[in-house]
């Protein structure tokens, strides 16, 4: 998309509504964020919401929990009714504040230490090394479909001990359980999404009861960390341990299937990153912060007011829904230098993608380790690897990605151990 004038760019802030995008949006964000970020930073929407695309006023909000509150029991009423989707979003940990946020997010964060990561990557390179020896026997790939989305449904399976003959549906359940998040939600989305929320509580009721019969090594499986609960303290309701199961699921994996898949992409595109990649894997942890900056997985965040207060000079009163924008503040030049380049050395890199404060990502450090191990073995496996037509999008604001990529691969002569 050429550069916007600033008549333009004036025109773009001032109609934007994000319950209503045109698909140039999908495709590129980011003239939009822009023009938001000049003209009307503290965007105030049609349906009286606020837009934040300054990387100081996002930030701000996410550091200030008290004030602006993750609890959604009040937002998503209207949205989703007495519905699967309701129970679900309602009862998840990234929907709730402290002290139930705190309760679950200590057990999930305790089964996650670096220790416990840093085991994980031989079985994680075993993992991606076997996909890759798939992908170059057949000489081509569909990025998403046959990689990207693989490596976090097996890496997160294992952190639940799901048994891998019943993994199938975890990522159409997830996809379809994420897309009703999504600001404008179809009957059919709906639907969907209640239907998944139905069964993947179903599936998780038995593999419970199977666990509660045979406890897993809480060190290691998380699901027998959550039955469990705290050692003298309270244990999590059936709802509350249901529900933060699917959260797991889902939210370990579609953002890092994104991150995989935006970051093989945006190499692409970038050659010179490429090159520079390829001829110094060290370079491969500033790449993958990169990539996460450049084109953030979940690009959207959302809060409520819980008193009278202000935003950027903006007045905003009690109960005014917020939604961060993580993709705008990930590009504000206030922040970063030449923040539309895709600069793999880029330091400092303080992006917000995994969020900040409280509420930040539990499992980023698994999150990057999947992605320094699956792109960095990629690239090195498939030097040139290139498109083999165009990729498709998720079609979805929230979570940025694409639903398929195409690629053809000439192997390496060698592959790089």
């Amino acid at each position: 998309m050429p550069p916007a004038t600033a008549s333009d760019a004036s025109t773009l802030a001032r109609d934007f509504d994000l319950r209503h995008l045109d698909p140039a949006f999908h495709a590129d964000p980011y003239p939009v964020y822009h023009a938001l970020r000049t003209h009307e930073p503290v965007k105030r929407m049609p349906d009286g919401s606020l837009f934040l695309t300054r990387f100081r006023d996002v930030q701000a909000v996410y550091r200030d929990a008290k004030t602006f509150s993750s609890d959604k029991t009040v937002e998503f009423k209207p949205k989703y009714g007495d519905s699967p989707l309701y129970a679900h979003h309602t009862t998840s940990l990234v929907f709730n504040d402290p002290p139930r946020h705190t309760r679950v997010r200590k057990l999930i964060a305790g089964a996650l230490t670096a220790r416990a990561i840093a085991a994980m990557e031989p079985g994680l390179v075993r993992l991606v090394d076997g996909l890759l020896d798939a992908a170059a026997a057949r000489g081509r790939i569909d990025l998403i479909g046959e990689f990207a989305s693989a490596i976090p449904v097996e890496i997160i399976g294992n952190l639940l001990d799901v048994p891998h003959a019943e993994r199938e549906p975890l990522r159409d359940w997830s996809l379809a359980i994420l897309g009703a998040l999504e600001p404008s939600l179809t009957e059919a989305q709906f639907e969907r999404g209640n239907r998944a929320v139905d069964e993947f509580v179903g599936y998780l009721r038995d593999l419970v009861a199977r666990r509660r019969r045979a406890p897993g090594d809480p060190q290691h499986d998380v699901l027998t960390r959550l039955i469990q609960g705290e050692e003298g303290g309270e244990q999590l309701s059936e709802a509350e341990l249901l529900q933060n199961c699917i959260f797991i699921l889902n939210a370990g994996h579609e953002t890092t299937t994104n991150l995989i898949g935006n970051g093989l992409v945006t190499l692409t595109q970038w050659p010179e990153q490429r090159a520079a990649l390829l001829h110094e894997p060290s370079l491969i942890e500033s790449a993958v912060e990169e990539c996460l900056r450049f084109e953030s997985s979940n690009q959207l965040g959302n809060r409520m007011a819980t008193v009278d207060t202000e935003i950027g000079g903006v007045a905003v009163a009690r109960g005014t829904p917020v939604t961060l924008c993580i993709g705008a503040a990930n590009r504000d030049p206030e922040q970063f230098a030449d923040p539309d380049r895709f600069d793999i050395r880029r330091d400092p890199n303080r992006h917000l993608a995994f969020g900040f404060g409280i509420h930040q990502c539990a499992g980023l450090s698994l999150a990057r380790l999947e992605a320094r191990i699956a792109i960095g073995r990629f690239v090195q496996r498939f030097p040139d690897y290139r498109l083999d037509g165009e990729p498709t999008r998720g079609g979805r604001v929230r979570f940025r990605g694409f639903a398929e990529v195409p690629l053809e691969l000439e192997p390496a002569a060698s592959r790089t151990a």
